[in-house]
């Protein structure tokens, strides 16, 4: 093959850089881009090969602004807006066509999972709208619309040449000085003890501060020469190509991207012909396994699979009913090429705990749309040193050991055969469950609940009474969970409840400066021997990276508890201020090893004080006091604290003390009428008590006093903590923005969570929500500038009241803004959110009802009644709260 200019290789060679990145595809071309452009010097990408080698150079090229979750939209807004103006840029064509994009519903369930994506639209920047059978005809003409009811149509979207795309890239990074260097293939990797790199290849090593893995299907192969096991696999996946249809070429403009969701393929226009790709049922789906037992074969680098139609006769079948062209058409080209898949199909991005400067930029299944911006968002933390917003749901860290291949194969195929499926709110897949990482009391709870999947652990949604419905049967309305859950929740306000809290992540820290360590780390004071608190990490710029328990068990000895989904995440950030300060401690994970359950509600006390002759009185055992007891003869570390808000104990053991300690707290409190509770009530309950969540009230993108955490922060403490500097500029210039809490009445729609609210005309908020089980009520936080419940506030239920086109058919219920007539979800009128201080509101003006039970000593001075250790504001004097 002649090169072009853009693809000659680097002649020079650095044998020192500021970055390595490993892997010449668009994702590792676009970081070198845009650290390169960013002022880095001394950036060096390796590439075994030829840059797209891999996966790039035969990807479909597909680029979209949508995405069903909340962050990866600003990827997929990023990659777009850099894509739009690079061939300007850079002198280099990217063949960016940008026709639009149609998903098809064709299912009344489809168009209420359209309607629940509309409500999470609003306060992105980008355009998104439902739209009726004539628009999308309009828009694919080519399309029979008989079984169509509606379709989301994304402007802007379209497809992009990847080879072009990367070329440009390129001639961007060497244009800003990055070094380009292949054939140059990565031999070994030995970290120094001063945290740098040395890496070989055979035209040299190069010694390097830090360590991007970006190589695509061969990032396993890279992981295993520094010991690291990455959950990725390699799928196939096919797209075939047609040649001329007349039909095509005689449209005077490009044909939209088209989804058949339900048909589970793809098509857009290729030149005068179309392309497709299916996404075939797991059943029916090829795995590479080989590649992951054997490693990849060394020669692979631009090849192909041999192509299988009957893989994906039934989708070309389904195609050809909605396409009819299609069935005259030849098909010129079959591609079959490799893509590297997660268990959970989203990518791994940023740095790994327990290696330091090792970064990876990995199992993109969609890696065109995500080049563009993962390379800024990477770039940006690695330059800044903290990320630029929060995008958790990408962290490497999410897997641990319990992720071993049997388990990558298994989701990978679920994933694969899933892509096209209805997203469901609370959403659970159950392939490859459960791991080895279950719960002491997993026999014991799994045949009487729902469990859920946590970092690898099965955990209790919610129970199971007599004679109700125990199928998963998810929704986007009051499912079968519905009331079992809100029984729960008042089997904690009114008796006592038992919860498996084994998830939680746990880490012990020890040694001469721990206490030093923890006064930098954290932004609370570090409580007294025998106590403990609600503590919060945060970054330079002041914004919550974690939040944790901290307590102080004996001199210098800590136990620090996380939720399940932030263990490596939490720890990764600890262990490295450790080492940046150069503190002596010890910190070991023990997750594993400890069991931990839950004793909630008013006769809580009674219940284990039966168990115990420790005296559990209020005088004798303090709230967030910490002590080692035994209880029923197996010692624990209780700590009085609850996250349901009412009175309770966390007991800490030993893992396999679980059954014995579960069965004594069951048999011992009968009289009190004792039973089993799971997250989904915790959940409520913690909301209604207005205590905070890492991921849901508060993440990367808050500061600790926007989120009402300010009894949590201590400003004047001596220590100079992380981000302390950052959140004093922002106390100083005043807030910008509030949480506070709308309450509102709803039938059988609840939010689920980053629903827009509408406020004059605009979307004025977003947050996480919940339903409350006493009334007709749900909550959401509301626009800080709220005074008045007159106010114009609008939610959007399962996506009502937003400025999409009105050109739907029915079940469709479609209006503006200022909607009054919502025509079928939540009565007649949508004039005033129902509930805010109106006959329905239980609790108008405070932060609590009479339902409230923790803390009873006279220790809490928290301002408006607010319980436990989460107590704050909600809202700024005289803005609405629930």
């Amino acid at each position: 093959m002649v090169l072009t200019w853009e693809e000659k290789p680097d002649t020079t060679w650095k044998d020192r850089a500021e970055i390595v990145i490993i892997g010449g595809g668009c994702v590792g071309v676009s970081l070198a881009y845009h650290l390169a452009k960013a002022g880095m010097r001394d950036v060096v990408l390796l590439e075994k090969s030829e840059l797209t080698a891999g996966s790039t150079w035969h990807a479909a090229g597909l680029t979209t602004y949508f995405h069903p979750g909340i962050n990866l939209k600003k990827i997929h807004y990023d990659s777009i807006k850099l894509y739009e103006k690079l061939e300007e840029e850079t002198g280099q064509a990217v063949g960016f066509h940008q026709p639009g994009s149609i998903r098809l519903a064709t299912t009344p369930v489809r168009v209420d999972e359209f309607k629940y994506q509309m409500t999470r639209a609003g306060w992105h920047a980008t355009e998104q709208y439902l739209i009726g059978p004539e628009k999308v005809q309009e828009m694919f003409p080519l399309l029979n619309v008989d079984k169509v009811l509606a379709g989301l149509y994304n402007p802007g979207d379209g497809h992009i040449d990847p080879y072009s795309l990367t070329m440009a890239l390129a001639a961007g990074a060497r244009k800003y000085g990055a070094l380009l260097k292949y054939p140059a293939p990565v031999t070994s990797l030995a970290p120094r003890s001063d945290g740098t790199w040395d890496v070989d290849t055979p035209q040299g090593s190069v010694r390097a501060k830090r360590l991007v893995n970006a190589a695509g299907f061969w990032a396993r192969e890279v992981g295993k020469m520094i010991g690291l096991e990455h959950p990725l696999i390699p799928v196939q996946h096919q797209y075939l190509v047609t040649s001329t249809i007349p039909e095509v070429k005689a449209l005077k403009r490009e044909l939209a991207v088209l989804r058949d969701l339900e048909g589970s393929y793809y098509v857009r226009q290729e030149r005068d012909g179309l392309l497709l790709g299916p996404y075939e049922r797991q059943e029916k789906m090829r795995v590479q396994d080989s590649w992951v037992t054997d490693g990849v074969p060394p020669g692979f680098g631009k090849e192909l699979f041999e192509a299988d139609l009957d893989r994906i006769t039934e989708h070309l079948e389904i195609a050809m009913e909605m396409i009819p062209v299609l069935k005259k058409a030849d098909i010129v080209n079959v591609v079959n090429g490799p893509i590297t898949y997660t268990p959970d199909i989203l990518p791994m991005v940023g740095p790994h705990q327990g290696v330091r400067n090792y970064w990876v930029a990995v199992g993109f299944g969609y890696g065109i749309i995500h080049a563009g911006g993962i390379g800024k968002y990477l770039s940006e933390w690695i330059l800044q040193g903290e990320p630029p917003f929060d995008l958790i749901e990408l962290d490497p860290n999410r897997y641990g050991r319990w992720t071993t291949p049997q388990y990558t194969e298994a989701k990978a195929r679920e994933s694969y055969g899933f892509n096209n499926v209805v997203g469901y709110p609370k959403e659970e897949r159950f392939a490859g469950r459960p791991t080895q990482r279950v719960s002491g009391l997993y026999s014991i709870l799994q045949p009487r609940c729902s469990m859920g999947f946590h970092a690898g652990w099965e955990q209790p949604h919610w129970f199971y009474k007599p004679g109700q419905d125990t199928q998963y049967r998810p929704s986007f309305r009051r499912t079968n969970w519905f009331e079992p859950v809100g029984s729960e929740y008042e089997q904690v306000m009114q008796k006592v409840g038992v919860i498996d809290l084994s998830p939680f992540g746990k880490f012990h820290i020890k040694g001469r400066d721990s206490v030093t360590l923890l006064d930098n780390l954290f932004a609370n004071v570090v409580p007294k021997v025998g106590f403990t608190n609600i503590s919060h990490m945060l970054t330079p710029r002041g914004r919550v990276y974690a939040e944790l328990t901290v307590s102080h068990q004996a001199p210098g000895d800590f136990l620090l508890v996380t939720g399940s989904g932030s263990e490596l995440h939490d720890l990764r950030w600890i262990e490295e201020a450790a080492i940046r300060g150069g503190y002596e401690v010890e910190i070991s994970n023990t997750t594993d090893e400890l069991g931990v359950l839950g004793v909630a509600g008013p006769r809580a006390r009674q219940v284990l004080q039966k168990l115990t002759s420790e005296d559990l009185s209020d005088g004798a055992f303090k709230f967030l006091q910490v002590k080692p007891l035994k209880v029923a003869h197996v010692p624990v570390t209780a700590i009085r604290i609850s996250y349901t808000g009412e009175l309770g104990w966390e007991l800490y053991h030993r893992r396999e003390d679980s059954p014995a300690l579960y069965e004594a707290l069951m048999n011992a409190g009968q009289e009190e009428g004792i039973a089993d509770f799971g997250t989904y009530a915790l959940n409520v309950l913690r909301l209604e008590k207005a205590f905070r969540a890492w991921g849901a009230e508060m993440n990367c993108d808050t500061n600790p006093l926007e989120a009402g955490l300010e009894p949590f922060v201590k400003l004047d403490k001596p220590a100079d903590f992380i981000g302390k500097h950052a959140l004093r500029q922002i106390k100083a210039s005043g807030l910008k923005r509030r949480l506070v809490c709308l309450t509102l009445a709803t039938d059988d729609v609840d939010p689920e969570g980053n629903e827009s609210v509408w406020y004059e005309g605009k979307v004025s908020a977003q947050g996480p929500h919940y339903w409350e089980p006493r009334g007709p009520h749900c909550r959401e936080p509301c626009d800080p500038h709220c005074r008045e419940p007159c106010d114009p506030h609008c939610w959007e239920p399962c996506g009502l009241h937003s400025p999409h086109s009105p050109h739907c058919r029915e079940p469709l219920s479609l209006c503006g803004p200022h909607c009054r007539e919502p025509r079928g979800l939540h009565g007649p009128h949508c004039r005033e959110p129902r509930g805010l201080h109106g006959p329905h509101c239980r609790e108008p003006r405070g932060l609590h009802g009479p339902h409230c039970r923790e803390p009873r000593d006279p220790h809490c001075r928290e301002p408006r009644g607010l319980c436990g250790p989460f107590c704050s504001f909600l809202a700024a004097p005289g803005t609405l709260c629930c």
